[in-house]
């Protein structure tokens, strides 16, 4: 019988005798938190990894750990330079990769900002859209064809896609009043609607796309939030669910966090997965639209998985980024 993952599961726990000698596996933001330690089970557990980061001198301090557990098990570790708010930088790296050649077993879309200041990438689109979709969105879709078939994509998402949908008709806030947090929701939604549509695209050649929530962890991610918003946001999180009989939110640790990315790219069966959005090590159930955070153990929003919606939101993405994606 399958063993049960749950919140509290860590990497090792989920890849426990799990043997990725031979798998190649690209993961991007690994110069901090979770993408660390998720090239670093990989890796220690044998498979190549490739990680992408934007400062690489960061990126060479933050990963000798991955380092050291690539050269006790035989596997490769190699560092590749990703800006996700330029594209100049994102074409670069596609680029690089598919002259190299070598295909991937997995795509682990890892990177992200969270809450930023009102901002611009370098192409103009507000910040937190313009890095966490549209930057993956155009790398992963260059490099398509070098997930080798039956291979998988999983988009790191979060349970703050529940704060909003997408907004295709302001997605730069040029109308809208900015609020950090409905940016990273509406960002986090769109990596759902990403893996839904990239998914339905790809599922013919056996390769499948899905999207998870780590948890909520205390990483780098949070570098723009003063603590006096956090606290006041936990607290209110808390009120809810208090009023609805439920237990006070936990911050998970950083191998807790990753479990969820590991177990729905390697362990978890493809089609229990593809398609969908999972956390926990699991896959969620959908609920209300309007369902207060508070009162939200877990869950995904209807809006994040509907494929209409994600259609408009790939063809709108083309838009933006100038190019198509068959």
């Amino acid at each position: 019988m399958a063993v049960k993952f749950g919140a509290e599961s860590t990497t090792e726990e989920v890849l426990a005798g799990v043997d990725l000698k031979g798998k190649r596996i690209l993961v991007t933001g690994v110069s901090a938190g979770l993408g660390v330690e998720t090239a670093r089970t990989l890796v220690a557990h044998g498979a190549d990894v490739v990680g992408a980061a934007r400062d690489l001198e960061k990126a060479r301090r933050a990963t000798a750990a991955v380092s050291n557990a690539a050269a006790e098990t035989g596997a490769s570790f190699e560092l590749l330079e990703l800006d996700l708010a330029s594209l100049k930088s994102i074409r670069a790296a596609a680029d690089k990769l598919i002259a190299d050649g070598r295909l991937f077993d997995i795509i682990i879309a890892n990177a992200g900002v969270m809450a930023t200041p009102l901002g611009k990438t370098e192409d103009g689109f507000e910040t937190q859209f313009g890095t966490n979709h549209l930057g993956h969105f155009v790398f992963v879709n260059r490099i398509a064809k070098l997930i080798k078939d039956g291979g998988r994509l999983v988009n790191l998402s979060s349970s703050g896609h529940r704060f909003s949908n997408v907004d295709l008709n302001d997605p730069n806030f040029e109308t809208t009043p900015y609020e950090p947090f409905v940016s990273y929701g509406r960002s986090k939604t769109a990596n759902i609607l990403f893996a839904v549509e990239f998914d339905r695209r790809h599922r013919a050649r056996g390769v499948r796309a899905t999207a998870v929530h780590p948890g909520g962890i205390m990483t780098e991610l949070g570098r723009h939030m003063d603590p006096g918003s956090l606290e006041q946001m936990v607290k209110q999180i808390n009120e809810q669910a208090a009023a609805a009989g439920k237990g006070a939110f936990e911050f998970k640790t950083i191998p807790q966090g990753a479990a969820t990315s590991v177990w729905a790219a390697v362990v978890a069966p493809a089609e229990e997965v593809g398609g969908r959005y999972c956390e926990n090590c699991h896959v969620s159930d959908v609920v209300a639209d309007d369902a207060p955070l508070g009162m939200l153990d877990e869950g995904v929003r209807g809006y994040a998985l509907d494929p209409q919606n994600a259609v408009a939101l790939w063809k709108k993405s083309e838009e933006l980024v100038g190019e198509t994606f068959e």
